[in-house]
């Protein structure tokens, strides 16, 4: 679910250029075609850059930035704490190469330039790469890896800088050990070469920070600090490295605004046996901010690197904790006889949710489900005026939820796609693309905000006409599987991966699948996508067990390009299974949603609906009813009432 700028494939070309007004550019360079607005000038793009690739080759060599001549330039996706999502001045790897989706890898030799992305973004990086650039598509048998193909392009002792800030350990080790083994050399680059050719670099944002109660949370910082802290005694840790900034929000109980849609501010923290470090940028710190921070000793941002160099102690056996998602730059500042490399006891701490955290979020959720409805009342009446947009529908959406209490911000971007469109698994709208809402075509919403009490994360796909079949059959396939992973029982101790092909078997029935994770965790009014929790087919070494009270998404989909898209998506809580049985002693879970959005049953093909099946959907929507109902007309909104009374309808 990472929401970027995204351009049309030219597969799309037969199925929607009657609808939307585009002008077609060919690049001779390149099989590819690109779909422009009228503004758009491809060749004026593509020779920016040209020039910008030029530029860094430039101080690939130049002794002024780097010691010995580089062969290659290695520019992540992330920021110094390794997020997600990153501010507009982090966005080197966009910058470089003009692609704009969350997850990537550029690479920049004296003769080539390359890109490696996994499947959520082949379309995009397709249509938004220029012919400089080779796209890499992860996950494909034939595509090489970055190592791989380094050793493949350079010659022998190629020198391969990267910034060690934007890589974390976990990446940078296994990188440098593969390209030592081809007689290679992984270099640190403490300047990053990007920034000396980005003219137009954004500022580092300065967000004001605010302070959540512990009655929001469920637990003073204090109280954190203690649990943090029992964790480490446990591993004989001095010392733990703090640099996750969801992490840093939630241990501090507070949020800021640094990050586009994530409420998080830049900073480290050093949580040491008797004493906290801070290291945060003083003009954040407000009068309130050093008073809720009275015991915390404040340092500047950049001066964490000294602190480190200088917390080693030769004559204590115990170690100093880092995450192996932590920079390389982190862990470079101490010796590997004191570091302790192994996932942060905050991730695991901050994914189970308190008792006040968790009704936070379900209250959340009823005013999202009161929005959502809004949204589609709002859209079955205007769309046929033949006015309501992509960006328009998307742009009301985030109208109803912003007239909601403690609303804070959109989530993420929100993916507002029509037919075509709504097969691009991240597609987000922009004006060069916008397509008008019709009722012979798919509408895929998937949208979320963030409240003070909550995070909301959910995906409706509908149709305001008439679906084929085939859309039906696909569509209940799709609920098949999510209905399936909702209620699954499994004991104690399960990772999420375990229950992927719960939400794929139906598809897998009659050969169709998805190329994205089925579920990901959700915070506590913090990052939309939260670790180490998840459900996918990809098993991750830092995986957690599935808990009691975390929360994630099921969101099963089903995409055929150039036609159309469906994902439903609810937000899901962990709870206690009651069994008949209790074998080992593990105890059983299952999960319950809190996402309160109907689902369009004129979408479902209710033969293929088992009579288990029907009797969730419709517990699920009576639920939905009875909660969001009661909100709407606590606020007044009876027609809307009226809408979900007759969209909850029983499935016969």
């Amino acid at each position: 679910m990472s929401r970027s700028n995204m351009v049309w494939s030219f597969a799309l070309f037969n199925n929607v250029i009657h609808k939307c007004n585009f002008r077609l550019y060919v690049v001779n360079k390149r099989s590819n075609m690109y779909w422009h607005g009228q503004k758009s000038n491809p060749q004026s793009e593509e020779m920016n850059r040209s020039s910008v690739l030029n530029k860094l080759r430039a101080l690939m060599h130049n002794p002024a930035h780097v010691s010995q001549p580089l062969h290659a330039y290695i520019i992540p996706t992330g920021d110094a704490h390794q997020s997600e999502y990153v501010a507009d001045c982090d966005k080197r790897r966009e910058f470089i190469s003009g692609f704009t989706g969350s997850s990537g890898t550029a690479i920049v030799t004296l003769n080539h330039a390359a890109l490696w992305t996994d499947g959520r973004y082949y379309l995009q990086a397709e249509q938004q790469l220029s012919a400089d650039w080779t796209l890499m598509k992860q996950g494909l048998p034939d595509t090489l890896t970055e190592s791989k193909w380094l050793n493949k392009v350079l010659p022998v002792g190629g020198r391969i800088g990267c910034d060690p800030k934007l890589l974390s350990v976990d990446k940078w080790k296994p990188l440098r050990k593969e390209l030592k083994s081809f007689g290679h050399e992984l270099i640190s680059v403490e300047d990053n070469l990007v920034d000396f050719i980005w003219e137009s670099r954004p500022d580092p944002p300065n967000s004001e920070l605010i302070v959540l109660s512990d009655e929001e949370t469920g637990s003073s910082w204090q109280n954190k600090i203690k649990l943090v802290r029992e964790k480490m005694s446990e591993e004989n840790a001095s010392a733990l490295v703090v640099s996750a900034l969801d992490e840093l929000a939630w241990l501090f109980n507070m949020r800021g605004a640094d990050v586009r849609f994530n409420p998080v501010f830049f900073a480290f923290a050093v949580v040491a046996t008797d004493s906290v470090h801070l290291f945060i940028n003083p003009q954040k710190l407000s009068p309130q901010i050093r008073s809720h921070l009275k015991g915390v000793q404040l340092h500047h941002y950049e001066d964490i690197y000294k602190f480190l160099a200088n917390l080693v102690d030769e004559q204590t056996s115990s170690k100093i904790w880092i995450n192996g998602n932590s920079s390389f730059a982190i862990y470079s500042q101490l010796p590997k006889f004191q570091v302790l490399l192994s996932p942060s006891p905050i991730a695991l701490l901050k994914s189970v949710k308190s008792k006040a955290e968790m009704a936070g979020m379900e209250r959340a959720q009823i005013k999202d489900g009161v929005a959502m409805c809004e949204f589609f009342v709002w859209l079955e009446k205007e769309f046929a005026k033949g006015t309501v947009t992509e960006i328009s529908a998307a742009d009301k959406a985030e109208q109803f939820r912003s007239e909601q209490e403690d609303f804070v911000s959109l989530s993420f971007d929100t993916i507002s796609s029509v037919g075509p469109h709504a097969a691009i698994i991240h597609y987000k709208p922009v004006p060069d693309t916008d397509c008008t809402v019709t009722n012979d075509q798919i509408y895929l919403i998937d949208s979320g905000a963030q409240y003070r009490d909550g995070t909301t994360d959910t995906t409706r796909t509908i149709h305001l006409g008439s679906p084929s079949k085939h859309e039906q059959e696909c569509f209940t396939r799709v609920l098949k599987g999510h209905i399936n992973l909702c209620t699954a029982i499994f004991p104690n101790g399960i990772k999420g991966h375990m229950l992927d092909t719960l939400a794929r078997q139906y598809l897998w029935e009659v050969g169709l699948d998805y190329r994205h994770g089925t579920g990901h965790g959700v915070g506590a009014f913090l990052n939309v996508h939260e670790g180490p929790c998840g459900i996918s087919f990809r098993i991750s070494l830092t995986e957690a067990n599935l808990e009691e009270n975390m929360v994630l998404s099921d969101e099963p989909g089903y995409y055929e390009d150039g036609k159309f898209g469906i994902r439903i998506e609810n937000c899901v809580k962990v709870v206690k299974a009651e069994t008949k049985h209790n074998f080992g002693g593990k105890g059983y879970l299952s999960f319950e949603p809190i996402t309160l959005v109907p689902i369009q049953t004129k979408m479902i093909d209710a033969s293929l609906l088992t009579e288990k099946e029907i009797e969730w959907l419709n517990d699920y929507h009576t639920k939905v009813r009875n909660l969001v109902g009661e909100e709407l007309k606590n606020q007044g909104k009876l027609e809307v009432y009226k809408w979900l009374c007759q969209a909850t309808q029983p499935l016969g």
